[in-house]
């Protein structure tokens, strides 16, 4: 509520189903034009995967980045989140992207002797991707 003071408001709350929320309690955020989002029924991981998310996206992206407007937020948001799902590698099996399958290994001696890599930036630099020169 504190946010009136300084001329921002808060449209929307999300939080999860638990009982210690009472009816009053989203009738009050009602009252003040706030609009109650419930996270997923039996969903108990669901605030972790998204804070874990907002941690990485905060970490590689935000806390580097100087934003000028809400345009120029949305636009570094969607790049970022383009890197995220199909670029950057994650701790998983073989540290494969979520939407592309596992790389093929590199078994041949040869080609391990002489790796050519090359690194792609995004973002003005801020976002970095690695490959293989072919």
């Amino acid at each position: 509520m504190d946010l009136e003071d300084v001329d921002c408001r808060a449209r929307f709350m999300t939080r999860d189903r638990d009982g210690k929320f009472p009816a009053l309690f989203d009738g009050v955020l009602a009252d003040a034009g706030i609009t109650v989002v419930l996270s997923g029924i039996q969903m108990p991981r669901m605030n972790s995967l998204i804070e874990r998310w907002v941690q990485t996206c905060r970490r590689e992206l935000l806390d580097r980045t100087l934003i000028w407007n809400q345009r120029h937020l949305l636009h570094a948001l969607h790049k970022y989140g383009q890197f995220y799902n199909a670029r950057r590698p994650h701790q998983g099996i073989a540290s494969a992207r979520p939407l592309h399958p596992l790389p093929t290994p590199i078994n041949d001696r040869d080609k391990l002797s002489r790796l050519d890599v090359r690194r792609h930036d995004h973002l003005g630099g801020i976002l970095h991707e690695y490959q293989h020169a072919a």
